[in-house]
């Protein structure tokens, strides 16, 4: 299995852990390095490029590497999961424990594969519950950097008609065709590794989940795909730290900012 190692001067550990978390990861390792650095130690994706593109472009100081470790080790974090809970209605379930039944809610089941968190990051709570409350029953969904599949699979659920799901990175399509088959809805999702530049049409909510300097990159794609009366729920953004985001995708305003554990979620619509 290959782990990115992110080298980045002590100080700096603690913001490097964070931009990780934000492109992924699942668990990091924090080792001392030589000369006041530290290295952190994740799995980003199935391959260096993935895992490179996933993480984006890193500050001056900073070095990105791989080595291989043995898979055995490396799935150890699986004894520890526990179901995720979102809010009192939904629970995001690790696919080999034992089921949840939220009374009157809902529980997706997620296989992470070897590349994919499980849903306990808390962009991808935020973007979860937005999810939950934002999917009326014949809503069209993109869901942009589908990873696991966990954000299109909880719109399905919720009864949208149709969830396009693209990810650069081909596990993630697998992820998330696995993943819909296990919740009983891949009639209607379409995983892909799609550009978003080559979706075409629009859509009454897009997901967004991605670093920040992603989501200025897709800025007027993200502004194009959303339906004139639709909704764009962006995370994988800082609380406070997000004013370039919001600028790039102006004239879209802002209705509603959601805050866990230090990251953001925001709600844009259509002047």
């Amino acid at each position: 299995m290959r782990v990115l190692v992110l080298c980045v001067p002590a100080g700096d550990a603690e913001l490097a852990s964070d931009r990780l978390w934000a492109a992924g990861a699942r668990a990091v390792e924090e080792r001392a390095g030589d000369g006041g650095m530290a290295e952190l130690r994740t799995i980003l994706a199935d391959s260096d490029d993935v895992s490179v593109a996933r993480l984006g472009r890193v500050s001056p100081g900073w070095t990105v590497s791989f080595c291989d470790v043995d898979d055995l080790p490396a799935q150890t974090w699986r004894e520890f999961s526990e179901p995720i809970v979102v809010n009192d209605r939904l629970v995001i379930r690790p696919a080999w424990l034992a089921p949840v039944d939220p009374p009157d809610g809902l529980e997706v089941e997620i296989e992470p594969g070897g590349s994919f968190g499980l849903g306990d990051h808390p962009t991808t709570r935020l973007s979860a519950d937005a999810t939950w409350r934002s999917v009326r029953a014949g809503s069209r969904v993109l869901d942009v950097g589908c990873g696991s599949g966990v954000l299109s699979i909880i719109a399905a659920l919720r009864g949208a008609s149709r969830v396009v799901a693209i990810d650069i990175a081909e596990a993630a399509r697998e992820a998330t065709d696995d993943n819909a088959a296990r919740n009983g809805v891949s009639n209607l999702i379409e995983a892909s590794t799609s550009e978003i530049g080559d979706i075409a049409g629009s859509f009454d909510l897009v997901l967004a989940n991605i670093l920040a300097p992603v989501l200025v990159s897709m800025a007027s794609d993200l502004r194009r795909l959303t339906a004139t009366d639709g909704r764009l729920v962006l995370s994988g953004v800082l609380a406070g730290r997000h004013d370039h985001v919001i600028a790039a995708l102006d004239p879209m305003q802002v209705v509603s900012t959601a805050v866990l554990e230090g990251w953001a979620s925001v709600e844009l619509r259509h002047p």
